[in-house]
């Protein structure tokens, strides 16, 4: 065994090994559900605790991370007492994040006040690296670059070290794609479409999927940062998976949500997927820390910001027999396409129209929380994306 496979932060941990942590943040990613409506965090540990944190892209033994999260916090608590006269203990408002974390996860007043403070936190956190994204002289290609290195990072590490991963592929959408996408839905917009950046793996069997996004959700995601309502799983039925499971279903007790609460998810709304398409698909905003160097070229106003910006990315994860599966007859790749781009030239030419039957039939008796979006990526196994040159002038 090597000295990364005994490190509790590098492990790929078995279904044996899944904390109730990690089970909660599975099922979130699963469900696509939000972070705001949970009661409590299932931290054991304060390493568990400082994990989430590095997840963030945040540097614990950097003084100015430490200055930035103080920053957030004191807004958070402001906030509260601006709006809503919410008392705060001394000894809560002096905990540092990991000591919030760990509160969370107790019992009592002093834990529903830091749970309510570390939203606050998540919430104005979120916002103002979308505002510190918008003030940075940088293209979109050099974000979705910065995506590529730092998840074929992750996963080339976790290929090397022999983790049970078959195929992994990424990529871009292409223009003609994203107009396509466009065209085949009445309610989507450019803004709205989430997987401009997007990554699938193929695992060898399916009881290596929850462990595989356990160790993404420590590595290159944290799972609070999914994007509620784009989550979609047809591969599972979270409760009977985990009920087939010992140790998975000793711990189902003790989750915070209600265990049927997969089953009130809304039908799918792609009415190009075929009803035998099985994936687990998810959209999140992931944290990618930018350089000191390109935050000196931001406006000043910037710089009180942190380090940190969101990308939107989609995920796909699936096993091997599946996706096999997946290549025959109304569920392969080709047919989906080929319905999407019937539809879109019936819209060009005729304007909008009802589904037909044939293409209702085809979703009826599917539950998820949104439409599943097919990867059109081809099938190779991509490599590092080469250096993106340096635009000579910030994005409008």
């Amino acid at each position: 065994m090597s000295a990364a496979d005994s490190d509790p932060v590098n492990e790929f941990r078995s279904l044996d090994g899944f904390s109730l942590a990690d089970l909660e943040g599975i099922r979130m990613l699963l469900r696509g559900g939000s972070v705001i409506d949970w009661h409590r965090l299932n931290f054991a540990t304060e390493a568990e605790a400082r994990e989430l944190v590095a997840a963030q892209e945040f540097r614990l033994d950097d003084a100015a991370d430490r200055a930035r999260i103080e920053s957030v916090k004191n807004s958070a608590m402001n906030y509260l007492r601006r709006n809503f006269d919410f008392p705060i203990p001394k000894p809560v408002a002096q905990l540092d994040l990991v000591g919030l974390l760990m509160l969370a996860s107790g019992k009592g007043h002093r834990q529903l006040c830091a749970c309510t403070i570390l939203k606050l936190m998540h919430i104005i956190h979120h916002l103002e690296a979308r505002e510190l994204l918008f003030m940075l002289p940088v293209s979109d290609q050099e974000i979705f670059h910065l995506v590529e290195e730092k998840v074929y990072r992750v996963i080339g590490g976790m290929l090397a070290r022999g983790f049970p991963i078959l195929e992994f592929i990424g990529g871009r959408k292409n223009k003609d794609s994203l107009y396509t996408k466009l065209l085949s839905k009445q309610e989507v917009l450019a803004a709205q479409i989430y997987d401009k950046v997007r990554f699938r793996i193929v695992t060898r069997a399916p009881d290596d999927i929850f462990p595989t996004l356990n160790y993404l959700t420590r590595h290159v995601f944290p799972f609070n940062y999914v994007i509620p309502g784009q989550s979609t799983n047809t591969l599972f039925h979270f409760r009977s998976y985990c009920d087939a499971h010992p140790h998975l279903r000793g711990l189902l007790p003790q989750l915070q949500m209600p265990l049927d609460a997969e089953d009130l998810l809304s039908k799918l709304d792609n009415r190009f997927t075929s009803s035998s398409y099985r994936v687990t698909h998810f959209v999140v905003d992931l944290p990618l820390r930018v350089s000191r160097e390109l935050l000196a070229e931001a406006p000043p106003a910037a710089w009180t910001l942190g380090p940190v910006v969101f990308a939107q990315t989609e995920f796909q994860v699936i096993d091997r027999e599946t996706e096999q599966q997946n290549e025959l007859g109304e569920a392969s790749h080709s047919a989906y396409k080929d319905r999407q781009r019937g539809a879109v030239m019936r819209r060009l030419k005729l304007g909008t129209a009802a589904p037909t039957r044939r293409e209702l039939s085809r979703t009826s008796g599917r539950v998820g929380s949104a439409g599943t979006t097919r990867s059109s990526l081809p099938p190779v196994r991509v490599s590092a994306p080469p250096p993106l040159p340096r635009p000579t002038k910030p994005k409008k």
